[in-house]
């Protein structure tokens, strides 16, 4: 049931937003009474969810699978170091609901894949996109467009971020049609290769980027529930940290976006890699055990030279993640390929993209990759 009005309490604490002429009482209604969902919770999940928790917003769903790592700190503004290893959905809403305990707040600590995402999305009237994952993103763009549902979109990388408002109903069109805005897809329609996507990890980011974004995000999400100003309805809002420049650019709606959506959630591209037909995890027990028998491995590091000179696994080959769509011939099909990078993840990408280019069925990750090595196996190694 939805509320209509607001209680002493309520009044208390959105003053501010009441005392605006654009929003007032009827605005901070329709705040209390919105679902948002934010798939992710890491750089821009954290300021979105602290800024629509003290706006108001009185179902907020979290969804995220990972926990708090150490290095998320620096731009996860959320966490404390004691919660490192916590899972974040559920860390985060402990912070939420002491930041605004009037609202209600749905966890889920599951990622976000084409069994469940339906179903979850379903529930909201807004979602906001805050992975730094492009199946999940482009996931989220082709339930919302088939569900009717805008999203608004956010990505961050080094000092640059994107933002967009993706999806939205623009009214009636021509003959008293419904028009919705441009889709993730109008903009962005083919899929990378996961080679290709660049990471934090990989190159960096400023910390204080994706709050910058994530603020724009919220921002744009309470002006879609309040109905106030000119949301990015059809623009891509770019924005330079470096230079402290941003750019708008048009953006239109493709005619055959709701076709793209229902290809992309039947596509091949959106299903996981199963361990029987694509690449699989290796343990670093497993690793030191073959290595220790003899075996003939073929142990690919693509991490960046920097990190190979500091500490390596001894045979390793070095061929940087950049440098792998040229160098594929060298990468033997007739023994067992181990990739490794820091963590995992990189070395993931990478086995995913040599199985889909070539069909090698000889590939395994090194799962927590050199450095869950170092811990294990090799305690005198170097970490980083």
């Amino acid at each position: 049931m939805e509320a209509t009005t607001l209680l002493p309490a309520e009044k208390q604490r959105y003053q501010k937003h009441l005392n605006l002429p654009e929003l007032g009482q009827q605005g901070q209604l329709r705040l209390k009474n919105a679902r948002v969902l934010v798939v992710g919770a890491g750089g821009l999940g954290c300021p979105v969810l602290l800024y629509l928790t003290a706006a108001g917003v009185g179902t907020i769903g979290v969804i995220d699978p990972d926990v708090v790592d150490l290095s998320n700190l620096q731009r996860q503004v959320i966490y404390t170091t004691d919660e490192v290893g916590q899972p974040k959905a559920k860390a985060a809403v402990m912070h939420l609901n002491r930041l605004n305990p009037g609202l209600t707040f749905d966890t889920y600590t599951m990622a976000l894949e084409t069994g469940n995402a339906r179903a979850i999305i379903d529930a909201y009237d807004v979602v906001v996109d805050c992975t730094d994952n492009f199946k999940v993103r482009y996931l989220v763009n082709d339930v919302c467009v088939t569900l009717g549902k805008p999203f608004v979109y956010g990505a961050i990388h080094r000092f640059e971020g994107q933002v967009a408002v993706l999806n939205a109903d623009l009214g009636d069109g021509p003959a008293g049609l419904p028009r919705r805005g441009p889709t993730y897809r109008c903009l962005f329609p083919e899929y990378p290769n996961d080679i290709e996507i660049p990471n934090c990890n990989d190159t960096g980011v400023l910390g204080v980027l994706p709050g910058v974004i994530g603020t724009y995000q919220a921002n744009e999400v309470i002006k879609l529930i309040t109905g106030i100003g000119q949301p990015l309805n059809e623009h891509l809002l770019m924005v330079d940290l470096l230079t402290m420049s941003q750019q708008k650019i048009k953006t239109k709606r493709r005619t055959d976006a709701d076709d793209l959506a229902r290809q992309g959630l039947t596509s091949a591209d959106m299903r996981p890699v199963t361990a029987a037909s694509g690449p699989q995890k290796m343990s670093t027990q497993e690793l030191a055990n073959r290595l220790a028998a003899g075996e003939d491995l073929f142990l690919l590091d693509v991490r960046e030279r920097p990190e190979y000179d500091l500490c390596h696994l001894e045979g390793a080959v070095l061929i940087p993640v950049g440098m792998i769509p040229n160098n594929r011939k060298r990468i033997p099909t007739d023994r067992p390929v181990v990739v490794y990078c820091h963590h995992g993840i990189r070395s993931a990408n990478v086995a995913e993209y040599l199985y889909a280019q070539g069909g090698l069925t000889n590939l395994y990750n090194l799962d927590g990759g050199i450095d869950a090595w170092a811990r294990n196996v090799e305690p005198e190694m170097a970490v980083y």
